[in-house]
């Protein structure tokens, strides 16, 4: 085999590499947004057993194909206080046997023995999804298209480094170099960091399998690269860890452990049984017995193997871990920073590697940014009402938390447009820009009431009982209003709209009567012109109030 034999078969490793890394990306992005409502569901049941859990992190990866994803939205959801990090933990063991999905795909095709007209069968579902996503009129099939394409590509991808592996087993130096690498820790640490720099353990198990089904490798180093490829994969949970709250780095911590941990148990397995059996007993040969023929079914097994009975190791061990990475993250290093300033609530940057429930929890936030608007204009008709400023910090605060807010929130509906979603997300997040800057203006008008009530004190004026008893009426249908408008928008309850736009009505009627009122006031003398002034303006303000909460419930009609 000459040097251009080489150098092609190195390069066309590369590109089989790079099409299956590109075919997991699609693949998962199109499954994603297929089953965007199943997986919000899913994800939104990770309160209950830690079986539950396990069950959704497994469910969940081999949904959209990428633990990586799966992990560090996790990591997203801890950072963001809305989820534990016992319920983090078990979903990361699940997310574990979920990316053996892959592997067990990789052993479909029978790459390099007898079924490999299974790969070709397989590869040309990249050509159908193609057609199907070029020509499709509707997002629904374009998706399929999109998914088909993916895992079509797989299989592409899968068949050229198949053929760089048989071309590297016609070279004595390459198999000689490879049979040379026999420590299992050697070959742990070569699957660790190959599986750190692609970051896809996915891609390495693959890559492995072909090695060992080209006969570059034996089984059992396949093994050991397919363990080390388990510790390789946390980098990304480290990395998203590392620039994340406390809680985000016991989740990458626990992550790392975890996988550590399996290893070092199969490790002392491996070295028990080759020890007790004078070295005629490995875990190789026991799946070569099981497996017989099938040396691509006997690694994707392994991996199968591996990490479920990993998590049933782990998993009653998971309150000890949780202690162990809380003691080597304590709390005091992070307080302090965690007191400063305004902050998303449910969101985290990280949740958007999976746009199907970032769309989620932005319509949490959002949920949370009305509540927070709410709050400041019932708190500055309580300071005009009394003209008593003792709260006015609170007041300040509220509204420099609005205003973060709307500016977070266009930032990741910017980003968050960008993504593979579903026709429904979409529509919704076109909504969701009106909604955030709706809310951002319920802050302004309960700024421009404060002002007003700052212009009173000064003037030594205030208003009388009969205004302020209408003012606490205005509010008291503000408030109904808001919960019709929330219970429409959490629920898309058209009803609910309905009652809203009743009660939106009725309001629209009360701040006429209350100019008419006001008019008598004055020529009864009963309040001043400056007093009367403000309290006209207050009414407005309060009725745009009303229109922008209205609005964010008119947006589950789009």
């Amino acid at each position: 085999m000459g040097t251009t034999e080489i150098i092609t078969a190195l390069l066309t490793l590369l590109a089989g590499i790079g099409v299956f890394l590109i075919a997991c990306h699609t693949m998962s992005s199109n499954l994603e947004a297929a089953g965007s409502d199943k997986l919000r569901s899913l994800f939104g049941k990770a309160s209950g057993s830690r079986l539950l859990g396990v069950g959704i992190g497994t469910v969940g990866t081999a949904a959209i194909q990428s633990s990586g994803a799966v992990t560090v939205m996790v990591i997203g959801f801890v950072n963001a206080g809305i989820m534990s990090l016992a319920q983090a933990a078990t979903i990361i063991y699940g997310a574990n046997i979920g990316t053996t999905i892959t592997g067990q795909i990789v052993a479909l095709s029978g790459v390099g023995g007898n079924m490999v007209s299974a790969t070709v069968v397989f590869s040309a579902f990249a050509g159908v999804g193609a057609f199907l996503s070029t020509f499709a009129k509707t997002d629904k099939a374009k998706t399929l298209g999109g998914i088909l394409s993916g895992f079509g590509m797989l299989f592409v991808g899968l068949s050229m480094m198949s053929g760089s592996m048989e071309a590297f087993a016609e070279l004595d130096a390459v198999k000689a170099f490879l049979a040379g690498i026999s420590n299992p820790f050697l070959l742990v640490l070569v699957g660790a960091v190959l599986t750190a720099i692609i970051q896809s353990s996915s891609v390495m198990t693959s890559v492995a399998i072909v090695m060992v089904v080209t006969g570059l490798i034996t089984l059992d180093q396949g093994i050991f690269l397919t363990m080390g490829s388990n510790i390789g994969s946390c980098v990304v949970a480290i990395i998203a860890g590392l620039t994340s709250g406390k809680n985000a780095k016991r989740t990458a911590l626990i992550h790392l452990i975890f996988n550590v941990s399996g290893v070092g148990i199969f490790l002392a397995l491996s070295y028990l049984m080759s020890g007790l059996s004078g070295g005629t007993v490995s875990m190789g040969g026991l799946l070569r017995n099981a497996f017989p023929g099938a040396p691509q079914t006997q690694l994707a097994m392994f991996h199968t193997i591996f990490n479920v009975i990993t998590v049933f190791l782990v998993l009653p061990l998971t309150d000890p871990l949780i202690a162990l990475v809380s003691h080597m993250v304590p709390d005091e290093k992070e307080s302090r920073r965690e007191a400063e300033g305004p902050k998303l609530y449910y969101m985290d940057e990280k949740m958007l590697s999976t746009p199907a429930i970032a769309v989620a929890q932005l319509k949490n936030e959002i949920v949370n940014m009305a509540d927070i608007a709410l709050r400041n204009f019932s708190l500055s008709l309580h300071i005009i009402c009394t003209l008593d400023f003792s709260r006015v910090e609170e007041f300040k605060a509220n509204e420099a938390e609005l205003n973060f807010l709307n500016k977070e929130l266009v930032s990741i509906l910017v980003q968050l447009s960008n993504k593979h979603l579903s026709e429904k997300d979409h529509a919704y997040l076109s909504t969701a820009f009106h909604s955030s800057s709706d809310l951002e203006r319920v802050g302004d008008y309960a700024e421009n009431i404060v002002e007003y009530a700052e212009s009173l004190k000064n003037g030594g004026e205030a208003f009388s009982s009969t205004a302020v008893g209408e003012i606490h009426a205005l509010q008291e249908k503000i408030e109904t209003l808001f919960q019709y408008v929330m219970a429409a928008y959490v629920q898309n309850d058209t009803e609910a709209l309905k009652q809203a736009e009743a009660v939106e009505d009725q309001i629209d009627d009360m701040t006429a009567g209350m100019a008419r009122n006001h008019i008598d006031r004055l020529r009864e003398k009963a309040c001043t012109p400056t007093a009367g002034s403000q309290y006209l303006s207050l009414a407005s303000n309060a009725e745009r109030v009303a229109d922008h909460f209205l609005n964010v419930g008119h947006t589950i009609l789009g």
